[in-house]
């Protein structure tokens, strides 16, 4: 090799090292400011914290040298509900001043009061309270001058402003409702080549709720569903209206949380209707109101459905233990029910399943249904309501109701047996809150 080609080799070996070491050094080059803005910031708000306490502190000690108290620990134990506060957040007198520290107190109590761990009542009872005592809580002369050193200027407030006390009484009710009118109209002229008339209907729904839950493992729901419908056709020479959907229901249930879903329940279901049930040309009448009336107490578990990300909303209610009343009013249709001639009532003992759902499928489009089933072991009621509802705007809905029903007390028809069917399909206004 000649001597130009060694010193050529030789270079770019000096050039290849060259970078490799700076490639080196780069890699274990750490930023500077190694700290993320996020711990910076969190270090600040601790320093800013403190300084606020020790401007407090300074405050308290300039005013009564002697008096010294540790009434700030309370804010950084575990929450606990404290009498003194709450006696000195009410009463009126010069006397009963709220420092900084009991509104912190009141504050937390009334806006989070499910992070309050126990009450003064429970500490006392473990071992009473611990006042902490002025002497202790002198410091040292040394650390005294070294605060007055290291003190930061006291924030005082303007004590002339006047500051205004606002309690908020928590509400644990929840008031919903939703309402619904549907109309219905078929015009067929006389001499159409299929037959058939005309006819004029009208559906009106309401739902009301009222549910109370405290956060602590007591709920009390109540509902209330209102269906009333009203048809009018020409073939009908004996009535000049007649209903075609008639429903007055309640249903209560009073709860005690188990665990994080299920609920010991207690629930109620009384039913009965508004107007006389007819049949066209049929001088008949087949029910009326509080013929039937019929209530379901019964007691057992709850499980709270929330599923598909809180689309899927509701409660299944498994009851063991059920009672069954059923009370007509009028005599004539007590064997239309299962009554023997010449009463009104009859009661039995068997067990039930009420299932009631929300299903958002889309945006628009909406299942509600609710499944109820009842059995004494030696005859069953099944009945199963499912309302799918089609969104056009905010106000504008159209409906499709199907309801089977299985009743094996009632006498059993040739062509259907012990099922019932209602089917039908609507569009109309509708309107929730």
């Amino acid at each position: 090799m000649s001597l130009r080609n060694l010193l050529i080799v030789l270079g770019f070996f000096m050039a290849f090292s060259s970078y490799a070491q700076s490639r080196y050094r780069l890699h274990r080059t750490h930023p500077t400011d190694t700290v993320p803005v996020i711990v910076k910031q969190y270090t600040d708000s601790l320093s800013a914290c403190r300084e606020r306490i020790d401007s407090l502190s300074l405050m308290r000690r300039e005013a009564d040298e002697d008096n010294l108290d540790g009434t700030y620990y309370r804010l950084f134990v575990p929450p606990t509900f404290y009498h003194d506060v709450v006696r000195r957040a009410f009463t009126i007198g010069a006397d009963t001043v709220m420092g900084m520290e009991d509104q912190s107190m009141m504050d937390l109590y009334l806006r989070r009061p499910d992070l309050v761990a126990s009450t003064q009542s429970q500490l006392e009872h473990t071992g009473g309270i611990i006042n902490p005592e002025p002497d202790k809580m002198k410091p040292d002369a040394d650390m005294v001058d070294v605060i007055e050193m290291a003190k930061p200027d006291p924030v005082y407030p303007d004590m002339d402003m006047p500051i205004n006390i606002y309690v908020e009484k928590p509400n644990f009710w929840t008031v919903s409702g939703d309402y619904s009118l549907q109309l219905f109209q078929n015009f067929v002229s006389s001499n159409w080549y299929k037959g058939g008339e005309s006819n004029y209907s009208v559906l009106g729904t309401v739902t009301l709720q009222a549910n109370y839950n405290n956060k602590q493992r007591f709920r009390w729901d109540n509902k209330l569903e209102m269906r009333l419908g009203l048809q009018s056709s020409r073939g009908d020479t004996l009535h000049a209206v007649r209903a075609s959907e008639d429903l007055l229901r309640y249903t209560g249930k009073v709860g005690l949380q188990a665990s994080k879903r299920w609920y010991y329940t207690f629930q109620l279901i009384a039913s009965t209707q508004f107007m006389h049930g007819l049949k066209s040309n049929d001088h008949t009448i087949y029910s009326a109101f509080l013929s039937p009336l019929t209530v379901n107490p019964s007691v057992g578990m709850d499980y709270n459905v929330n599923g598909l990300k809180g689309n899927l909303t509701g409660s299944v209610h498994l009851a063991p233990i059920a009672y069954n009343y059923t009370y007509v009013r009028k005599l004539a249709m007590a064997t239309r029910y299962g009554i023997e001639e010449g009463r009104r009532t009859k009661s039995d003992f068997g067990s039930e399943i009420t299932i009631d759902l929300k299903w958002q499928i889309t945006k628009d489009i909406r299942w509600k249904t609710r499944m109820y089933a009842y059995t004494t072991y030696k005859r069953m009621l099944m009945e199963w309501e499912n309302t799918l509802t089609f969104v056009v705007n905010k106000y504008i809905s159209s409906n499709l109701f199907l309801y089977p029903r299985f009743d094996d007390s009632a006498k059993r028809d040739d062509h259907h047996g012990f099922w019932q069917m209602k089917e039908y399909i609507s569009l109309g206004f509708n309107y929730g809150f």
